[in-house]
């Protein structure tokens, strides 16, 4: 008689990279959607630019590797990178600037290591960087929120704008794009005004600023949502934002005429986007308990220090780039000790 014996593992996984991927876009929906309902439609058409260019960056460069493109492009991988990238950029941003970006953190930020899972730094962050560098007049001109603009264009005139830089004849470029408000903090700052004088602006309001605080409410509730499902690890949220928070509240305490409190800082830019979708990328991060915590801690120590005496409003992404460099060195000095060997 013959019984048919299978091979090791013998259990099939519960999470495939796909499915893994596909949930993490389902939780980036809420702030998402919020992005959409303080800027408008601009948003959705980066996200499609990117998902496009994404698409056939990853196809191309399976192609020059001599890989089957099909499987790749359905583990949904890199249409998370196009998104994470697309949800940072301005939302009329021009269509090249999104597709440039995306096309260099597939093609440099992946491929260029070998492809998923041997990428040292986070594709969307290395095009965020790169972009940033390059082309920082459109990368800081965004949209005044909802709630201060009354309207926000629609998608057949955000996609207008995009693509042919034409705008309704009653608006201009320049009269629409404003400063976030961490850029607009720092620059007054600069300029040696109060926190109380440059916080009675319109921008600000609530606990974080006007459209920021519910983009945040938004990704911190997908956040939560991965959390959960099990799909990221508490210790780098955790420590992210802790790490932040506390480096905010010790400064506010001593000059609070000069750094904004902690929750400003939690629910201002892309602080919670950077602590539950960005930092915690299982490739370029920590993955030791201990080094999580480190390691996330360690960003939000880095997004304060960039954001209160660097050269840019925002510091996420410099301090997720940062840290992937000492993600390696973090696990080898904080691996769980195996039972039964010395210390």
């Amino acid at each position: 008689m013959h019984f048919p014996t299978a091979q090791a593992p013998y259990l099939a996984p519960i999470n495939s990279v796909s499915r893994i991927m596909l949930t993490v876009q389902v939780a980036l929906i809420p702030g998402l959607a919020a992005l959409v309902w303080q800027f408008g439609s601009g948003v959705l058409v980066q996200c499609l630019i990117a998902l496009v260019a994404a698409a056939l960056g990853e196809a191309a460069m399976l192609s020059l590797r001599r890989r089957p493109a099909v499987p790749a492009l359905k583990d949904y991988s890199a249409a998370l990178t196009a998104i994470l990238l697309a949800v940072s950029l301005p939302p009329l941003a021009p269509w090249w600037l999104t597709a440039f970006g995306t096309l260099f953190a597939i093609i440099i930020g992946k491929h260029l290591y070998g492809g998923l899972g041997y990428n040292p730094f986070n594709p969307a962050m290395v095009g965020y960087a790169v972009l940033l560098i390059s082309f920082p007049q459109h990368m800081t001109a965004w949209l005044p929120p909802r709630e201060l603009s009354g309207a926000a264009l629609g998608f057949a005139d955000a996609w207008t704008a995009i693509f042919s830089r034409t705008l309704p004849s009653e608006l201009t470029f320049d009269a629409l794009a404003m400063a976030t408000p961490l850029d607009t903090l720092k620059t007054q700052l600069g300029l040696d005004r109060s926190l109380d004088e440059i916080q009675t602006g319109a921008l600000f309001s609530g606990i974080g600023s006007r459209g920021w605080q519910w983009v945040n409410f938004g990704f911190l509730l997908g956040g939560l949502w991965l959390l959960k499902r099990g799909l990221i690890a508490w210790q780098i949220p955790v420590g992210f934002l802790s790490a932040l928070f506390a480096m905010a509240l010790i400064f506010f305490l001593i000059e609070p005429a000069v750094y904004p409190t902690p929750l400003f800082h939690c629910f201002s830019g892309a602080t919670m986007l950077g602590a539950f979708f960005i930092a915690t990328d299982p490739v370029t991060a920590s993955t030791t308990p201990r080094g999580r915590l480190i390691y996330g801690a360690s960003i939000g120590l880095l997004v304060f220090v960039i954001r209160s005496w660097g050269g840019y409003p925002d510091g996420v992404a410099f301090a997720v780039l940062l840290l992937n460099l000492a993600a390696p060195t973090i696990d080898h000095y904080t691996r769980p000790r195996v039972y039964g060997y010395p210390k």
